[in-house]
């Protein structure tokens, strides 16, 4: 998958469009309602990802779960992040159509990780707010 073809699967699956707020090739993928990036495409050396080509290559950091971490990055084309946090970000080399389905199934994971939390509205109709040891309010009526 290349960066283009990542874009037009991103903007189609979550309505997103890349960022870049550095003014350079390099694009954050963010959630629309609370602004967290779930990704980050970045153009890195090779070399620095220990890969023993020369050039820059592309790479999608994508937020992943710290216990997969260890052992997605047994996996080719899949490194500890480049610039990110290394025990919650995952690096992935674009441009490997043998990784066209895990990038598409990190990604989703990165956008379930950064989205809103969801809260649970405890409501009791007897008296809402209130919550101690389950316990209702007593009151001095009477």
């Amino acid at each position: 998958m290349t960066r283009q073809e990542l874009f037009t699967w991103i903007r189609q699956r979550y309505g997103t469009e890349p960022e870049y707020p550095w003014h350079d090739w390099n694009a954050v993928l963010r959630h629309n309602d609370n602004n967290k990036w779930y990704g980050v495409v970045l153009e890195v050396s090779a070399d620095k990802l220990g890969l023993p080509e020369a050039g820059i290559i592309d790479v999608l950091n994508v937020k992943s779960d710290p216990s997969l971490i260890g052992s997605l990055c047994r996996q080719g084309g899949l490194f500890p992040a480049y610039h990110m946090n290394k025990e919650k970000w995952i690096s992935i080399q674009l441009c490997k159509p043998e990784l066209d389905n895990a990038i598409k199934d990190l990604l989703s994971l990165s956008h379930e990780l950064t989205a809103p939390k969801k809260h649970n509205s405890k409501s009791s109709a007897k008296n809402p707010g209130d919550s101690t040891n389950g316990k209702e309010k007593e009151t001095d009526e009477g």
